[in-house]
């Protein structure tokens, strides 16, 4: 008989990870060395998330699938930089960990299955974002559920601005798309025009993404492939929704952000954390009974 909980290493392409729970043919994979990226998560035997193979295994390629990791920041910037106490400094689209490695620094099979990713500053990312800091992410699947436990610290002596969050890509079969949110306002960033939001919208043609304003309640669910509805739960610091798809591709992407993009060089809505405090924030990934 089969252990109820496993976590199993092994290579293929790069060192993954894989979590499983046998009762509710559950899986997660994770590949630590890419960004600490979730590229699989499958849940009740359902592949949730799509995948773009070829940019994966690409170690120079920005991964289109699975579920990026966003810190310091979400989104862009203007020019790819910002100003930080007069220094200018370069900073790529949505930051610096989706194109990091990664560290295992714990895990357990007891009740559950989970592994602890933790990252920390290096040279490499002291050139755009001048913070010493650590997350640790710990990935957790149980009663078919894949939570995503955050703590994102300052290590150094002045407060840190960050604004994190996640770019989960789904499988799709359709573009025009219904959301349980209690969301009434989104922006549109194909036209920069605030318009109400009446449950549901059709991504078909959009080239850049849309951001649900004013969602009160921390969740939101929508339907998959496969005839489910998946339902995202998330802590309350993840303030806006963001919406996006490509044209052609069977994906979109329901992204929880704590601020929207180009808040680095706006400035408004920073999340500031203090010299040896940490940011907690969680993730939940389920899918609704049927």
């Amino acid at each position: 008989m089969s252990a109820p909980y496993s976590v199993r290493t092994y290579n293929e392409h790069y060192t993954m990870i894989e979590l499983s729970e046998a009762s509710t043919s559950s899986s997660v994979t994770l590949c630590p060395e890419r960004g600490g990226i979730a590229i699989s998560c499958k849940l009740n035997d359902l592949e949730l998330f799509y995948l773009d193979e070829s940019t994966f295994i690409d170690p120079n390629a920005n991964i289109r699938g699975g579920n990026p990791i966003l810190f310091p920041i979400c989104g862009q910037l203007d020019n790819a930089e910002y100003v930080w106490n007069g220094t200018t400094y370069p900073m790529r689209n949505h930051g610096v960990a989706r194109t990091s490695a990664w560290e295992v620094v714990g895990q357990s099979t007891e009740g559950l299955a989970s592994v602890t990713l933790r990252l920390t500053s290096n040279a490499a990312t002291l050139e755009s974002y001048p913070f010493a800091f650590e997350l640790l992410f710990t990935y957790t699947l149980q009663d078919g559920k894949l939570q995503l436990e955050q703590q994102y610290k300052n290590h150094g002596a002045e407060p840190m601005p960050m604004y994190a969050g996640f770019h989960p890509y789904f499988n799709t079969d359709t573009k025009n798309i219904a959301y349980e949110t209690d969301a009434t306002v989104y922006l549109d960033y194909n036209d920069m025009v605030e318009k109400p939001f009446e449950g549901s919208l059709d991504l078909s043609g959009m080239v850049e993404s849309v951001t649900l304003l004013d969602p009160v309640k921390p969740t939101i669910a929508f339907p998959v492939s496969g005839g489910r509805t998946v339902r995202l739960s998330y802590s309350d610091n993840f303030r806006y929704i963001v919406l996006w798809s490509v044209d052609g591709k069977p994906f979109f992407c329901v992204e929880p952000w704590m601020a929207k993009t180009t808040e680095l060089n706006v400035q408004q809505e920073l999340v500031m954390v203090a010299p040896n405090e940490i940011v907690h924030a969680s993730l939940t990934i389920a899918l609704d009974p049927q």
